[in-house]
């Protein structure tokens, strides 16, 4: 597809890296030309140098020929704007990038109103999922498939933990919930396990299963673990905002704490029910004051990768049960887990996913659509899930004849809100969705899988 990305930053550039990893033709427009000329030289991609909502900036890109345009600027009016430009030059396909909170209640009438294809929200999406990582006990991410009816969760396995040592195909026998593990991660190597695949210390699985299965194993291998009802947050961002307000519904106590007087007032006025302190996060004695070592959770969520890692650091060994730190470069989040810290989010690529899932839905329309798409272990694995929507040429045969390719696991089926995880015996129906495990880029639809 032809695709052009409006803005080079963070999540422009993340986005670019994986567009190009899928073979389509980027254009990407960006005012700042030692940022496009860094782009164009790292990525076989076109560059435009200028104002991406101006109408010639988009006619340089040939705008009115693409087939998605994705408009990733730091500015939402600016973003809503390029796309308004681009739906009026002919782009079939326009996604923008919306963060303001103030613009949340609107963003249907907005969308509507301004021909957008999609909006996309990062802050809110990590939000989503911070909030998923506190209901599970040891997960370290959580990600939902088919409006919640069946979940992912990744887990460490530390010292003690009585799944080490353990063969996936004894895992039915220690529980006997409907649960599959469909990928581990060990050091820097990834694998989709048999049977015969024996878990080891540090090791992460990812799991698969209802969510409800997923929580009780969850508690079965931490029993210790506490309800999460008091979160400090340090770093008044516009994700501390989002979850703030999703935490405080779910009628959990919050404490905001940020460096800016004037970024505390304007929490105060905008959260009824935090309590918002103005403080320096790397102040010992003020975390202490605020009774750091009393909280079930800690999530560091300020503008820096190591701010959030020092106070993350601290908050571990101050023994909060669960440690959150937002994590923007890809590069030292592979170093995190490292220092003992194992539960990363990060909204560019939370927001690369989504736009991912997007343009290979555009892309390989047909009896089978993309409902989400997640990356794992380092972005090595996928897993995608699929709604079977017409007659594909093996509904109804059992998988174990379908000859599916090396490396391509069917992980999961979601039947009449039943999650059923796959065997051999298992067959693809009409009106299914279906979850599948593959290395990076091996299966763009379901046809793919043998």
């Amino acid at each position: 597809m032809n695709i052009v990305v409006i803005g080079g930053g963070k999540v422009g550039a993340t986005l670019i890296e994986q567009l190009t990893d899928e073979d389509h033709d980027i254009t990407v427009i960006d005012a700042n030309s030692k940022v496009l000329t860094d782009l164009t030289n790292r990525y076989d991609i076109a560059g435009v140098c200028g104002n991406g909502a101006a109408y010639p900036s988009q006619k340089q890109a040939s705008v009115e020929k693409a087939d998605l345009v994705i408009a990733t600027t730091p500015t939402d009016e600016l973003n809503i704007l390029c796309c308004m430009v681009a739906n009026q030059l002919g782009a079939k396909h326009t996604i923008a990038r919306i963060r303001n909170p103030e613009y949340a209640p609107q963003m249907e009438y907005l969308q509507e109103r301004m021909g957008l294809s999609m909006y996309i929200n990062p802050e809110l999406e990590t939000a989503n999922e911070i909030t998923r990582i506190l209901h599970f006990p040891s997960a370290i991410k959580v990600n939902a498939f088919m409006r919640d009816r069946a979940e992912m969760i990744e887990m460490k396995l530390e010292n003690g933990n009585p799944l080490i040592g353990l063969a996936l195909k004894d895992l039915r026998g220690y529980y006997k919930g409907d649960i599959l593990i469909c990928a581990v991660y060990r050091g820097d190597k990834e694998f989709i396990p048999g049977g015969n695949f024996v878990l080891e210390e540090h090791d992460h699985i990812i799991l698969l299963g209802s969510p409800n299965d997923l929580n009780e194993l969850s508690k079965k291998v931490n029993p210790s673990f506490r309800k999460v009802k008091n979160v400090m947050i340090v770093g008044g961002s516009r994700i501390a905002h989002y979850l703030s307000d999703i935490l405080l519904e779910q009628g959990v106590r919050v404490k905001i704490v940020d460096l800016s007087e004037k970024r505390c007032l304007e929490l105060s006025e905008q959260i009824t029910g935090a309590r918002i302190i103005c403080g320096d996060a790397r102040d010992r004695e003020l975390l202490q004051e605020e009774g750091i070592e009393k909280m079930d959770a800690f999530i560091a969520l300020t503008g820096l990768d190591e701010e959030n890692i020092i106070a993350s650091i601290y908050a571990d060994s101050c023994g909060v049960p669960k440690v959150i730190s937002k994590i923007g470069d890809r590069d030292m989040a592979g170093m995190v887990d490292r220092l003992g810290l194992d539960i990363v989010v990060s909204p560019k690529t939370l927001t690369a996913d989504i736009i991912i899932r997007y343009a290979r839905s555009l892309e390989y329309a047909g009896d089978d659509s993309m409902k989400t798409l997640y990356t794992i272990c380092n972005g090595k694995i996928e897993v995608m899930e699929y709604h079977v929507d017409g007659d594909l040429p093996f509904l109804g045969q059992p998988l174990a004849n379908l000859k599916i390719k090396p490396g391509i696991l069917i992980a999961c089926i979601v039947r009449d809100g039943r999650t059923i995880i796959a065997n051999g015996a298992s067959t693809i129906a009409h009106g299914d969705n279906v979850i599948v495990v593959s290395r990076k880029g091996k299966v763009k639809s379901l046809l793919d899988i043998r």
